[in-house]
This record gives structure tokens, C-alpha cells and sequence, in this order.
């Protein structure tokens, strides 16, 4: 019976790193998307969320599956009750994913001079991303605590983009709407940090058994 469960926490844990792994295509997309002006990259978004969606109903019936049909300990029930928690933010970076996609679309964002920023932005918030799920598939205290950390280098960016689109707006010249556009999907880019960072506390839960506050 024992054996059994445990190939079935197996199975959760692949299906928790595919989920990450479309998680961190969506945002690499619209990333991309934004500094290259593609608007066929950014339309494919979308459809990546709507499989981060699909992913999240699979992984909740596996979990549904696993507290009814077994007789999971304490330590399973943790681990089982974080990753139902854990989808939720990650379906949740899907959806902020596409729409930092629908406001490139809808935009005229291509080549913004604070591209270089956004994409920095970007990369932290995907290391964020992966290093969450791969701290649960391992049971990495470290690394989760790191992940909380990191938060402060993308909160970091969205505050020198914010500090670029103020000059930019008492300019001789302001151009509000694309400051406005832009200043949206850092915001997207900050809720997606935010999501990793509420990710990595669940991992440590399931490890420790206690909600950590991590500075």
C-alpha cells in the first residue's frame, strides 16, 4: 500500500514540474514578446495559460484521489494539502501571463527603452518560479527560503522602472498611455513574484509543519 502512495507522490511531483514548466514558458513568452514586438509570441500565451488551467484541475483530482483513496500520515497530509495550495498561485501566474500578453497586443509596446529592465525583471521572476516547485520536489528548506529572498531583487526592478516611467511623465512631452501600459505589466511581473513567494511558503510547511515568516 505503502509503495503505491509513494509512486503516486512521484507522479504529483512530475505533474508539479510540468505545471512550473509551462508556468515559466507563459512569462518567458510575453517577456520576449514585449522585447521583440511579436505579436504572434504574445497570442500564443493564452493557450499556454489555459494548460496551466487544465494542469491545475489534474493535479487537484490527483489530490482529491490521494486523501480519499489512501491513508496518508501527517507529513503526506501536509504535503498533499501545500500542493492544492500551490497550483492555485501557480494557474494564477498563467493568468498574469497572459495578461502582461493581451496588453502587448492590444499596444504598441515594441523595443521600450526600459526593455533591458523589464527583461531582468523577468528572468528573476522565472528563477523565482522554478526554484519554488523544484524546493517541493526535493524538500529544499534553503532554497524555498531563497526564493522569498529573491523577492527583493524583483521588487527592486519594479521600483527602477516605476523611478524611468516618472521621468518619462514629467517630460516636455509625456506619453501617459505607454507609460501606463508598461507600468501594468511590471505590476503583472511583481504579482507573479508575489505568487512564487506564496509557493515557496507552502514548501515550507509541507517540510516543517509551520507557516515561517522569512525576512
Amino acid at each position: 500500500m505503502r509503495t503505491r502512495f509513494d509512486e503516486q507522490l512521484d507522479r504529483l511531483h512530475q505533474e508539479l514540474i510540468l505545471m512550473g514548466a509551462l508556468c515559466e514558458q507563459a512569462i518567458a513568452r510575453s517577456a520576449r514578446a514585449l522585447h521583440k514586438g511579436d505579436l504572434a509570441l504574445a497570442r500564443s500565451v493564452p493557450e499556454l495559460s489555459a494548460q496551466i488551467a487544465q494542469k491545475e484541475r489534474e493535479i487537484e483530482g490527483m489530490c482529491l484521489k490521494l486523501l480519499l483513496q489512501q491513508q496518508p500520515v501527517a507529513t503526506d497530509l501536509r504535503t498533499i494539502s501545500s500542493a492544492l495550495k500551490m497550483i492555485t498561485d501557480m494557474n494564477r501566474i498563467g493568468d498574469n501571463s497572459a495578461d502582461i500578453a493581451e496588453i502587448i497586443v492590444r499596444t504598441n509596446l515594441a523595443g521600450v527603452d526600459e526593455a533591458g529592465q523589464v527583461h531582468d525583471m523577468a528572468q528573476a521572476v522565472i528563477r523565482m518560479v522554478t526554484d519554488s516547485v523544484d524546493a517541493f520536489v526535493r524538500s529544499d528548506v534553503p532554497l524555498a527560503r531563497q526564493v522569498i529572498r529573491d523577492d527583493d531583487v524583483v521588487d527592486a526592478c519594479f521600483n527602477n522602472v516605476k523611478k524611468s516611467l516618472l521621468l518619462r511623465l514629467r517630460s516636455a512631452e509625456p506619453d501617459v498611455d505607454y507609460a501606463l501600459d508598461l507600468l501594468m505589466v511590471v505590476k503583472y511581473l511583481e504579482r507573479i513574484g508575489d505568487h512564487a513567494v506564496n509557493v515557496a511558503n507552502w514548501v515550507l510547511y509541507a517540510i516543517t509543519g509551520v507557516r515561517e515568516k522569512v525576512s
